[in-house]
């Protein structure tokens, strides 16, 4: 009954609409961070609905076989749906805090800005949004709309991660898709980095690299837009 206990906590708020942001990717050494947003009115979700939701939850808490089950019922379900992407070199610039909360920021707007919805993040309070919100601590695995919003981030960022193995295939960005894994630390001593990777990060993976120089494997910038 998880979904059941998620969505009683959003229309605990007493609100037609409520608004969730999450975001995939934030502590991973390599690939862009991906932001999602997910409005749910709740006097439209039905029977129907909420059978194809049963099983939402946290998508960490979830296969990756389960979330792409998911990930079609959450569109279905939702009145609308955000995508926010901070690249590797947007990290790397500006900071990973910094583009998170930009990331959650611009996803919480393009889903909640009319309506009257109620906002909710998961765990940060984002200081540069103008409209109210809440931080939901662990908010996806407490909140249906939140939980969706994981959902769509997290499968959004897995199938981009899944193409870049294509044509990095040396990390196996497949199996890790970005994350500090022990076979992706071996690559990386192995076969130093790639440009999906974020030299910003003071990671033990990078300990023994010079950084200093060019990424090994520079390809067409239209390769992973294709």
């Amino acid at each position: 009954m998880t979904a059941a206990r998620l969505f009683r906590f959003d229309r605990s708020f007493d609100s037609r609409f409520v608004a969730g942001v999450d975001e995939a990717g934030r502590g991973s050494l390599a690939g862009p961070l991906v932001a999602a947003g997910v409005l749910l009115d709740l006097e439209r979700i039905g029977t129907r609905e909420r059978r194809a939701l049963a099983r939402l939850d946290d998508s960490k808490q979830k296969t990756e076989e389960e979330r792409e089950e998911l990930y079609p019922s959450v569109i279905r379900a939702a009145a609308r749906v955000s995508i926010a992407v901070r690249s590797v070199r947007a990290i790397d610039t500006r900071g990973l805090h910094v583009s998170n909360l930009g990331a959650l920021a611009d996803c919480l707007q393009a889903v909640g800005a009319d309506r009257g919805a109620v906002c909710l993040v998961d765990g940060f309070r984002l200081p540069d949004c103008e409209l109210e919100h809440t931080a939901v601590v662990q908010g996806d695995a407490r909140s249906a709309a939140i939980a969706a919003a994981s959902v769509i981030a997290k499968v959004t960022r897995d199938r981009y991660m899944h193409r870049a193995d294509t044509i990095y295939p040396g990390w196996d960005f497949a199996g890790n898709v970005g994350y500090s894994t022990p076979a992706h630390r071996e690559a990386i001593l192995a076969n130093g980095v790639c440009p999906l990777h974020r030299r910003s990060f003071a990671s033990v993976a990078y300990s023994q690299l010079e950084l200093g120089g060019e990424a090994n494997g520079e390809p067409n910038r239209d390769e992973l837009a294709a």
